[in-house]
């Protein structure tokens, strides 16, 4: 039997927070994106029962265990994502996060202010809205923070935002951890693996280049957005080769590329779906008209990535690194 894994409620949203790393023979984390659909011989860095690769077309890749799902991934806890990663609803039920909508297309993108009612705080208190006493008349504006579920926050402001809520809440689960240590605490391992997956994730992130590209065939002009570990020149290959499939004739340009900055990839997709353009299964592909312009400014905006000392740390472990509480379920 497979039983998918569910999680975490939050509000009155039910966000499912779904396993994305196993843990391989060698006590290496594998992501999700790096594994076929189907049977796998990873095992669940939480339990150790073995896993199955979900790869669907409807519900957000991960992975599921083949026996019963462990109490770790399903007790009422935080779970080790990253802030503001591949979620950008701010934990915000549906019925906020259509107001937040409603009220962005009606008074946001117009500077206007927002006149004060009851249904605003829920928004207020998560700091998504702000008064501003300035405008005329008095009223709220929108938050950085705001800004981020509708898409609005420019990239350059966007890491401004999210990097220091990477770090802040590294700290917290290295704290958690260290709290288990002192009260001897039963769920020290699993605190101890929360913080190798928050690691790992971090880590994934930093290690990847995004890359931007112009894409010239024999019948339009598109744009590619990426991620990379490797060279440019030879991702680049691959994309020339699946592009075969669908035109006679590809050019590729190079926009512009940014080192560490893999946290940027899914907030440019979310900030520019209205300009997506599938093909077939490919999805990091974009028709953009007159907005090129701004939106290749957008990318320029971002400051070079300057590593921390926590974060230099981080891309320098070793990735085979299992926490001192955990020993490996294969040996």
């Amino acid at each position: 039997m497979e039983v998918d894994c569910k999680y975490l409620v939050i509000g009155d949203m039910a966000d499912v927070w779904l396993l994305k790393f196993g843990v391989n023979a060698d006590n290496k984390l594998v992501n999700i994106v790096d594994v076929p659909s189907g049977k796998s011989d990873l095992i669940c860095p939480y339990c150790g029962v073995k896993l199955v690769a979900k790869k669907g077309q409807v519900k957000e890749h991960h992975f599921a265990h083949t026996g019963q799902t462990c109490r770790s991934v399903t007790v009422k806890r935080e779970f080790p994502t990253l802030p503001l990663y591949d979620n950008f609803n701010i934990e915000l039920s549906g019925q906020a996060l259509q107001l937040l909508k409603l009220l962005w297309k009606s008074c946001g993108q117009n500077g206007w202010s927002i006149p004060f009612s009851v249904d605003l705080k829920p928004l207020i208190k998560a700091k998504l809205l702000q008064k501003n006493p300035y405008q005329n008349p008095p009223g709220y504006e929108f938050t950085q923070l705001g800004m981020i579920p509708v898409g609005a926050l420019p990239l350059k402001e966007f890491n401004q935002v999210q990097e220091p809520l990477l770090l802040k809440k590294l700290a917290d689960i290295e704290r958690q951890v260290e709290l288990a240590k002192v009260l001897k605490s039963l769920n020290l391992k699993e605190r101890s693996i929360d913080l190798w997956v928050y690691r790992t994730q971090l880590r994934r992130i930093l290690e990847h280049r995004l890359y931007y590209l112009k894409v010239k065939t024999d019948s339009e002009t598109l744009y590619k957005i990426g991620v990379t570990k490797r060279t440019i020149e030879e991702r680049m290959v691959e994309i020339r080769r699946d592009l075969r499939c669908h035109y006679k004739t590809v050019e590729l340009k190079v926009l512009g590329t940014w080192e560490h900055r893999g946290n940027v990839e899914l907030y440019f997709k979310h900030r520019y779906q209205p300009f997506n353009y599938r093909l077939g299964s490919l999805t990091e592909y974009y028709k953009f008209g007159t907005e090129a312009n701004a939106v290749l400014n957008d990318l320029e905006q971002m400051n070079l990535k300057c590593l921390s000392q926590i974060e230099s740390d981080i891309l320098a472990e070793d990735d085979k690194l299992v926490p001192a509480t955990s020993q490996s379920h294969y040996l």
